[in-house]
């Protein structure tokens, strides 16, 4: 699993704008704001203590992944985008997050038969070399990958070369769910923080490492403070 070029905007207008419900106006707002922003410099923006006790007032109102969380809505404001690359498998389960996401993705029609197929197409960071047996069978894994990929590289090429289209609907109805693919992402802090909450005991190692990369984002306390272990199925 992969994440590449993470971007987060709008920070600072989301601070700000959490104390207009209790100023006249934008710049009443700003001044009253104990934070330091450094522009261009995402890394270097330090929340004050002040905007801090009323951060953590509007998250403890709304607790953890209640529907709507109207007091927290600050934190819809702040924005993340990253390309992400998974298994086709994970990306099932992160799907469920309709709402606060958008995603362009890799053509699996368009792009599949382009190259060649290996392993590397394929996630194999928690893969064990061993067969797994029961009372009355092996089941080997090792050879049966081998297979299954020698079997996809061969309708990819079968494809190539005579554009038969039945090659590519097999190669298509073969293909297993531990297909890498790369989306690009964009999301905010409120989705993420229900994210993390619910995914972080996952039996899914891919939510271990989603949740560990939201813990390197700037502010990630906003995300992760007050949260407890959800789905640990």
């Amino acid at each position: 699993m992969k994440f590449e070029n993470t971007t987060v905007t709008g920070i600072e207008n989301a601070i700000i704008g959490l104390r207009l419900p209790m100023s006249k106006s934008f710049e009443d707002a700003k001044s009253e704001s104990d934070s330091v922003f450094i522009p261009g410099a995402i890394s270097q923006i330090k929340i004050g203590d002040d905007d801090l006790r009323i951060v953590n007032n509007l998250l403890r109102a709304d607790g953890c992944g209640r529907a709507g969380e109207p007091n927290s809505k600050f934190m819809r404001m702040i924005h993340v985008q990253v390309a992400i690359t998974a298994p086709l498998y994970w990306w099932k389960e992160f799907d469920t997050y309709k709402v606060g996401t958008v995603a362009n993705s890799t053509s699996t029609m368009h792009k599949l038969a382009s190259t060649p197929i290996t392993k590397d197409c394929f996630e194999m960071d928690d893969f064990q070399d061993f067969d797994l047996e029961s009372q009355d069978m092996i089941f080997p894994l090792k050879s049966t990958w081998e297979s299954l990929i020698s079997d996809l590289e061969f309708c990819r090429k079968k494809y190539n070369e005579t554009k038969d289209k039945r090659y590519w609907k097999e190669l298509i109805r073969l293909l297993p769910e531990s297909w890498l693919q790369t989306r690009m992402i964009d999301c905010n802090y409120a989705t993420l923080r229900n994210i993390y909450a619910w995914r972080r005991g996952h039996k899914l190692t891919e939510w271990h490492s989603f949740c560990d990369w939201i813990c390197t984002l700037p502010l990630h306390e906003l995300i992760t403070a007050g949260t407890e272990t959800g789905d640990a199925k």
